[in-house]
């Protein structure tokens, strides 16, 4: 079982949580999540491929909690670039003070509701923190809407090459690769809704159908008939897609 809703103290983030064993592999969304499992603080970085299902530290097959991020929104909280995250999932510990984040632990564990915990973590940690990147929320806006990395690399004042860099920073990866996953996602939610992969090519802005086949395959490991027939309006109600650090298909 899944469920989420919008942060009431995290601009942007949503919060989420899942009960029982994970589903299928984690898709790339261009996130990154806070997760509370097991009793334990973990961070799941950008995604550029599916990440297996349950593949954390802990290994947790129970609930999950987490805290999902805009793009571009938590490296500057968690202090690191994001592209040091990539493809990868790691302890809390591992980026802050051992001794922080086990009192921040024991914090987590006085809340009923782990996801009420996480939104305060993250917006204290926030108060402290510098801002997110200024360009992120641009540069993630443009590439969602379809437009060229040319394009919005002039929209916002850059060369193409600096623009990587700050999108590596931000992103975890390049504004090519971040506009092929956001135009994935579009894909995804258009495949859910029962659409005929022919129009899910179309309004999702693929050259043809099968340039929706090439990418499914490449960045989600499967095809989109396989897709459609998992999350069809048929099976919305046995499961709900769910985000990067959720262990199941987002």
């Amino acid at each position: 079982m899944y469920e989420e809703w919008p942060s009431a103290l995290v601009p942007g983030a949503i919060v989420w949580r899942r009960t029982g064993a994970p589903g299928g592999p984690v898709l790339p969304d261009g996130c990154m999540d806070l997760l509370w499992v097991d009793g334990r603080l973990l961070v799941a970085g950008p995604d550029t491929g599916p990440h297996p299902a349950g593949e954390v530290p802990v290994g947790a097959r129970g609930a999950m909690s987490g805290l999902r991020f805009a793009p571009g929104t938590a490296p500057a909280l968690l202090g690191v670039p994001a592209y040091e995250l990539r493809d990868r999932r790691v302890e809390l510990a591992d980026l802050w003070p051992g001794p922080q984040v086990r009192e921040l632990a024991e914090r987590m564990n006085a809340y009923e509701d782990p996801g009420s915990g996480l939104e305060r973590l993250a917006r204290t940690r926030s108060a402290r923190s510098k801002p997110p990147d200024p360009l992120a929320a641009r540069v993630a806006a443009g590439l969602r809407a379809g437009e060229s990395v040319a394009a919005v690399a002039q929209a916002v004042g850059l060369g193409e090459r600096q623009l990587h860099r700050r999108s590596l920073d931000a992103f975890g990866y390049g504004p090519r690769t971040l506009g092929r996953v956001l135009r994935l996602q579009r894909a995804l939610e258009l495949a859910r809704r029962g659409l005929p992969q022919a129009e899910v090519a179309y309004r999702a802005g693929y050259a043809d159908q099968a340039h929706l086949a090439r990418e499914v395959r490449a960045l989600a490991g499967t095809t989109p008939g396989a897709y459609a027939a998992a999350y069809a309006p048929a099976a919305a109600n046995r499961e709900t897609p769910q985000p990067s650090g959720s262990s199941t298909t987002a």
